[in-house]
């Protein structure tokens, strides 16, 4: 039996339970007479720790599971000679001889997936362990629901944006054929999410369209909707711009969307008088050489710092211009800051009330950064001349 094969495949199916490393092979250089290795789950990362004894103290070290599994190996093949590796499917006991010669003996599993204090099991909206068929097919999971090491930060993203959704939907009547158009869904994880929440969780027969520039991106999308039966998601080929939709849209979801992309779905979303809209913008590049400020002048002659700035009075301005539009808005985080800089979400849900005070914080906001000729304005005009 291949030692390289129980312990990876243990970890990116996330079987791994415990490991125990005993008898060193070298005293003398080796100070450590055990160590162990656990799951465990830290500001919401799932790491492996090693936690390393000597006769007083006890010392750790966290890694990925990519990295755990290297170092897992090189512990069994080089460094001790008792090792135990306790997964879900089996317990494993290795002992290697002084030659380096590995004897693997497989036992039925004695363990069961413990959760510590600071791993206790978060409860989804898609659960782990229970096969959910789209990301079974995009490789997510694996066919028993187990999800994979490497995708697990997509699992958790998956269930932060359902969540946000979930959210957005309380104390809403939801009526069969609930319209959403996704600008900018790239591979769309999150469109065939959106799917599978309305479909298979709400009970609520919904339709979605998910459009997107890559064409390749496309066909894939429309082929694994075919093969996943979701009959009522469609994926077309288009610019947010000229895009055109004649019926009602209760939702319009844009992540990522670069640049003034997102100010476009925003203003469709606004023409269109759409009940809730989720934007996470991305690329905001429009307002880098337009903010103007004197008295800010010492941030601002900063490339770094402007870069920043700008994103955030982007942000802040859009926001700015869904209140005057009848929207009670939010700004969210999306994802932590460790996984990308990008993960300001924009939850915006129409009330039908006028809020006079948005207009005038609106137009100071502008004023104080000497803002003026914007597209989101420019688009907005354009398309009430259209009308």
């Amino acid at each position: 039996m291949n030692i390289d094969e129980i312990i990876k495949n243990s970890l990116s199916e996330n079987k791994f339970i415990y490991g125990v490393f005993t008898t060193p092979r070298n005293k003398t250089e080796n100070p450590y007479k055990k160590i162990t290795a656990r799951p465990v789950s830290i500001k919401g990362e799932n790491i492996i720790q090693l936690e390393k004894f000597t006769d007083k103290q006890a010392f750790h070290e966290n890694y990925s599971f990519d990295e755990a599994a290297d170092r897992i190996v090189n512990l069994i093949v080089n460094e001790y000679r008792n090792i135990n590796i306790f997964t879900e499917d089996s317990d494993f006991q290795l002992m290697v001889s002084k030659k380096g010669s590995v004897k693997v003996t497989e036992k039925e599993p004695s363990k069961k997936q413990n959760i510590d204090e600071h791993n206790k099991q978060k409860q989804y909206i898609i659960q782990e362990h229970e096969r959910c068929d789209f990301l079974s097919y995009l490789g997510v999971m694996n066919n028993d629901g187990d999800v994979y090491a490497k995708k697990y930060d997509k699992f958790k993203q998956i269930n932060k944006f359902l969540e946000i959704v979930d959210d957005s939907l309380k104390d809403k009547k939801l009526e069969d054929d609930f319209m959403i158009i996704d600008f900018g869904c790239g591979k769309a994880y999150l469109t065939f999410a959106l799917y599978y929440y309305f479909y298979f969780i709400r009970d609520v027969k919904v339709k979605i369209i998910g459009l997107d520039l890559k064409e390749e991106v496309i066909k894939f999308c429309n082929e694994t909707a075919e093969k996943l039966n979701y009959d009522q998601l469609e994926f077309m080929y288009g610019d947010i711009r000229d895009f055109e939709y004649k019926s009602k849209v209760d939702m319009i979801v844009t992540l990522h969307a670069c640049d003034t992309a997102t100010d476009a779905a925003l203003v469709k979303a606004v023409k269109w008088n759409t009940d809730i809209i989720l934007s996470v913008p991305c690329c905001q590049h429009e307002f880098y050489d337009k903010i103007k400020n004197s008295d800010l002048e010492p941030m601002l002659k900063h490339g770094l710092i402007k870069e920043r700035v700008s994103s955030l009075v982007t942000d802040s301005l859009r926001s700015l211009f869904l209140e005057t539009k009848g929207y009670k808005v939010q700004l969210m985080e999306f994802i932590s800051m460790e996984h990308t800089p990008k993960n300001i979400l924009i939850r915006a849900v129409k009330t039908n009330k006028e809020n006079n005070k948005s207009e005038k914080e609106y137009e100071d906001f502008k004023n104080f950064w000497n803002l003026n000729d914007l597209f989101i304005e420019k688009y907005y005009e354009q398309l009430e001349l259209k009308k």
